[in-house]
Parts: structure tokens; sequence; C-alpha cells
């Protein structure tokens, strides 16, 4: 089907496969493509200019819709939800870092409680190639082939065992991460966008998937480190366009969809500090240069907490030094302060290495503290719960009375200019079900249209400019074409993706899915898969990955 209507994109294109790229093999039944961030916001003005006739092609012969994000809209907790078809609170992710009491770590696929598509094709005898999705190392066993995306380590586990020695002989270089470069360098940003695409093609080739699933996360990355770059973002577009009208003509799926995990754009609201906010009501106390434990978004390198009890856990001078101005009260934020009125800050903060500002931030003494933000993505509020957190201070009795004042507090809270930030605080339980919900805040906490930059920073005042100029929205994109698809209106959600997927293969979705099959695919009813057996979670221990989420300003909160 797809390989004659996208012939001329594919003898337009440079053949950079180390082979043919004929129609591989048998029909590929359904492919789902990933592209992080995409949204209508960015991909019209693209469209008008005639940058991506593939994603246009699609739009236009397909049906397509806004897709529904659920909060938080953000990587780690998205794409699992899109590949299992249920909420956090069933699949157990809910932000960059999973916690033990106070401690974190990165989360990985050992987090995700739940199975994947590839997992539940394989229990129905259907291969899967899959690469690049995020929160999927590292793999687990199943009838195909998988390269992991975000949150992966660079030299990742893939499946089977010697898959990604195999892909970089046949098609060179496979990083998941970018190669490090001065900000700008056009390169080293679309490198990452041909390698899945043509790592992807490859293992097609080699495995002859009935499904396959390839994500493309610079699409994303653009946005939180290089804003406001708008030919680079087009020329990254430009690639995935490319990298997605070639899989077309080689892979020829039956049944093709698009999907993002949320949309991006424009801040122009401001930086609320959640922290400073507690803190200035008296909910929170704050500590200062390495007394108590440490606050999550000041801290890249876990050795600084060590910093608590005297050691000199291998800082460096500098950094121990800006520690001990923190002892006597000079902290970074009190510096930040000085050099801003004397016009100075943004020029000394480009020149000091974070690490070192972070030295002297202030920090969240738990042993006194009635609730806090632990990481601004998480959007909202973890109460310092006596029995469930170590320092906990608060009764069980008085759980639900300290909720709803907080609740009641939050829900007021508006900007210098009159309006609110919130359009929704509540209680957990409206947003996620399941057995992890406990994990989650135990506040949700929604900034209006998602034009108010909510942070955990611990600050003289409690807002503002945005941390960021470009960041989340709720909205996404859905797009789907094929030979099972029917032509009707569709409003998606992203839980419905997985059970979408399976029915276009015409496979029954699980029961435990909170997703339906969308009316533009053909139902066939549900089933009780085998329950996901658990294992032991795994922390990934890999400085460069903390090092790309501080980067990206997902740690930098």
């Amino acid at each position: 089907m797809w390989s004659g209507l996208w012939g001329a994109c594919r003898r337009g294109a440079t053949d950079r496969t180390h082979r043919d790229t004929d129609t591989i093999g048998a029909l590929m039944r359904v492919l789902l493509v990933g592209i992080d961030a995409a949204c209508a916001g960015v991909l019209d003005p693209l469209f008008e200019e005639g940058r991506l006739p593939t994603l246009r092609r699609l739009f236009e012969d397909g049906v397509s819709g806004a897709l529904q994000s659920h909060v938080p809209p953000w990587t780690p907790s998205m794409w699992p939800s899109i590949y299992t078809g249920v909420n956090p609170g069933k699949h157990g992710v809910f932000s960059f870092l999973s916690y033990e009491g106070y401690d974190w770590g990165v989360v990985n696929a050992t987090h995700v409680r739940e199975h994947a598509l590839w997992e539940l094709l394989d229990l129905c005898g259907l291969t899967s190639v899959v690469v690049n999705v995020p929160v999927t190392h590292p793999p687990r066993a199943f009838d195909g082939a998988l390269i992991p995306g975000y949150t992966a380590p660079e030299a990742p586990d893939c499946h089977p065992s010697g898959v990604l020695a195999d892909v970089t002989s046949a098609i060179g270089e496979y990083r998941v991460y970018p190669e490090p470069t001065e900000t700008g360098e056009v390169a080293s940003c679309l490198d990452p966008v041909r390698m899945r695409g043509e790592a992807f093609r490859y293992l097609c080739e080699q495995y002859d998937p009935a499904f396959g699933f390839v994500q493309f996360q610079q699409t994303d990355t653009v946005f939180h480190e290089q804003p406001g770059e708008m030919e680079l973002v087009r020329s990254i577009y430009e690639a995935v366009d490319r990298e997605i009208g070639e899989t077309l003509a080689t892979v020829d799926p039956g049944t093709v969809f698009v999907v993002s995990d949320h949309g991006i754009g424009e801040y122009g609201g401001y930086g609320f500090r959640v922290n400073s906010f507690l803190e200035s009501h008296g909910y929170l106390t704050a500590t200062e240069g390495g007394r108590g434990m440490p606050s999550w978004a000041p801290i890249r390198d876990n050795r600084l907490r060590a910093g608590s009890n005297g050691e000199t856990d291998g800082r460096g001078w500098i950094e121990r030094a800006i520690d001990a101005a923190a002892h006597l009260g000079l902290t970074t934020n009190r510096i930040g302060a000085l050099l801003d009125r004397v016009g100075l800050e943004e020029a000394v903060a480009g020149l000091v290495p974070r690490r070192l500002i972070r030295a002297g931030q202030r920090q969240i003494d738990f042993q006194a503290s009635t609730a806090y933000m632990r990481a601004r993505i998480e959007l909202g509020v973890r109460i310092n719960l006596a029995g469930r957190e170590p320092d906990g201070v608060v009764s069980p009795e008085e759980y639900e009375a300290v909720r709803t004042e907080l609740i009641e507090l939050l829900s007021s809270v508006t900007t210098p200019d009159g309006n609110p930030v919130f359009e929704d605080v509540t209680r957990r339980e409206a947003y996620f079900e399941g057995p992890y919900t406990e994990h989650a805040v135990d506040i949700v906490t929604v900034p209006a249209a998602f034009d108010q930059f909510l942070t955990a920073d611990l600050l003289d005042s409690s807002f503002g400019p945005p941390g960021q100029p470009w960041n989340h929205k709720r909205e996404g994109i859905f797009v789907a074409a094929g030979n099972r698809v029917s032509a009707t209106t569709v409003a998606p959600h992203v839980f419905d993706v997985a059970p979408t997927v399976l029915g276009a293969l015409g496979i029954e979705k699980s029961d435990r899915m909170d997703g339906a099959v969308l009316p533009i695919i053909d139902a066939v009813g549900e089933r009780t898969y085998p329950a996901y057996e658990s294992t032991d979670r795994e922390t990934t221990d890999d400085s460069h990955v903390t090092e790309r989420l501080s980067d990206t300003g997902y740690l930098d909160q």
C-alpha cells in the first residue's frame, strides 16, 4: 500500500542504508510512529510551508485529532501510558525520578508494572520491532527486537543481546542521546533522527515484524535545549518527515498511527515557586549549607548529598567554599539577588557551572516540614506523612485535614496580575487509580492553560519569570491511516492508543486498560491477559542520563 504511494518520497531521498530499501518481506500490519511533543501549533505552519510532505499526506488521507494527555504531561509517564494503555496509578511511573523515602533514582522499565504492547503481542504469537521508545530499558524478553530510548544509559542493554552491535555494524554509529556539541550545530541534532530511522528499518528487515514502533525524541529536546531556534526546529521536523517517508516506503504497513505524548508551546505566564509559597505559609521549613536532607531540584551529582554530614565527598574546593558560605547565610539565592540589583545576575549565571550554584542552594528541612514539592514535573505537593516518609510529621489522623487545607490554599493563589495560577487543585485520586497511586503526589496542581511554570525552587519570593520559555502543553497529535481505518471524527486520549493498535491487529484489548478502541477501528472485544509479573526494581546508574535530564530542565527545577 504505502510503498507505491510513497515511492516518490523514497526515490527523492538519499539511500543511506547498507542495502536496497525495497519493501521488506511480508506486509507489516501496524506501524506506530511516536513524535515527542508534536502538536498542531508546531505542525500547521510547517504544513503551510510545504516542509513536511509525508506527515501532511497522512493528515489529509487519514483520520486525525488532538490527542489529550493525562496529568502530568511529561515524557516519562506519558510513553508508558501510551504503550500500556493504563494510567500511572496502574503502571507506576509519574516522573523521571522514582522515590524511596527522600532518596531518588532515574526511572527505567523495571518501574513500569504493566505489560507493554509488544509483550502482549508476544503472548499472541506476533513479532515486534521497537526503537527509541522512552522508559524501555532494561528490556524484557519477547519475540522481536528492542533498542531503548530516553532514560536508558548511552550503551544500553538491548533485546536480544548483541542486537545493537549488529545495528552499528550495518548502519554505523548509533547513539541514544545526541553528541554534545556547541549550541546551534544542526548536524548533531539531526544525526539521532537519522539513526532512529535507519536502525528501525534494518531491524524490520531482519525480523519481519507484524508490529513496529519507532519514536523520535529530538522534536521535544530542541525546545528545551535551544528554545526559540525555529529554523533548527524546522530542520529537525524535516528530517523526521524524511525518515517516516522512507520507513513507509520500506516496511509498507497496512495501518499507520502517528502519535505524540503531549504538545509544546510558549509560556507567557509566571514561574510559581511552590516550595517558596509553602514556606511563606508555614508548611515548609528550609535549611542552608547542606544541613538536613537536600531538596531534589538543585542536585545533579549524588555526591553532594554527603555534604550534610561534613564529609569532603569528592567535591572541588570551590563547591566546598560555597557550601561553607551557605552555612554563614550567604547562599546562592542571596548572591543572585545581590547580582540582580547591579544587573549582573544573568551574565554571571552563564559562567558559573550549575553544580557550583546548587552547592549553596537552600534545602528542605524535612523534619520540620509539613508538605513540599519533590520535582516540578510531578505537578503536585507531597505531604510529609508519618509512617510513610522517613521524617514524616503529619499523622495519619491529620492527613485529610492537612490535604483539605492545602487544596483550599493553593486553589486561591493568583498571579501578580490577578489571574488564577491553577485550573485544578485536587486530591490525586481524581487523576490516578490503581495499586501505585500511593507513589504519586498527594495533591495534584494543574497550572492554568499550562501557561504558568511550576518550580520546586526555594527562593525569596513565590513568583518569578517562567523557568523555560517553551514547555509542555496537554494536546498532542493522533493520526491513523490505512486499510483498517474508517473515516470518522475522533477524540483520542493517550490511554486509547494501545487498545486501538491491538484492534488494528485484530487482537482483543486487555481488560486492565483504561482506554478504549477508537471508533475508527472495528473493536474485537477484550480479554484478561496474564498478570504482570513484577521484577526487582533497578536504578539507572548513569551520570550521563542525569546530566541529560538536568540539561533539558527536568531536574533543574
